[in-house]
């Protein structure tokens, strides 16, 4: 459920039948985030927040409701840039040099460029959009030879260099940018 304050912007509230009491928290999106047990009425979540705004104003970095509405809005332009681009670059990638996944993701995390998991997913971050070029084939290459090697291996870092023989220098370069939107 979403929250609106004036004060917080939109202050992200999710229910959780384990909880016994009410947590506030940054969310990775930058929002206020509140953890409550799962029967509480919105009129006791509201409540706890007015009684609180002064602790949590003091103890969280909220930011300001304008920043993450502009923050949302780049999120969404990536998203569909992504979207145009990734998949299709995934894919003409495993088809030159052979190789087979069986999904592809698109997310935002704020640590890592891409992942690829044993049921064969390759995930790769919107955040790539932002990035040259030819950095975004680097992680594309990188995880697809995860497929082959789930590990960084010697045999691993043997095969991305088959493929990407300069990318000691486009890892290096890579630490310049940062996942996060």
């Amino acid at each position: 459920m979403i929250l609106e304050d004036p004060e917080f912007g939109e202050i992200l509230v999710r229910k959780n039948p384990l909880s016994t009491g009410i947590k506030f928290s940054i969310s990775t999106s930058g929002r206020l985030s509140m953890s409550v047990p799962k029967h509480s009425s919105n009129f006791l979540i509201k409540r706890f927040l007015e009684r609180n705004r002064a602790l949590i104003r003091e103890k969280l970095p909220v930011q300001d409701p304008k920043t993450q509405r502009a923050r949302d809005a780049k999120i969404k332009i990536l998203k569909n840039k992504a979207r145009e681009y990734l998949p299709y670059r995934l894919e003409y990638y495993a088809q030159l040099y052979g190789y087979s996944y069986d999904k592809c993701r698109l997310t935002h995390a704020n640590t890592r460029w891409g992942s690829c998991s044993t049921n064969r997913t390759i995930s790769l971050n919107i955040g790539l959009m932002n990035v040259p070029e030819v950095l975004r084939d680097y992680v594309i290459l990188h995880e697809l030879a995860h497929l082959h090697h789930m590990d960084h291996s010697s045999a691993f870092w043997a095969e991305v260099a088959t493929h990407d023989p300069h990318y000691r220098v486009h890892r290096k370069r890579l630490r310049a940018f940062s996942p996060g939107v």
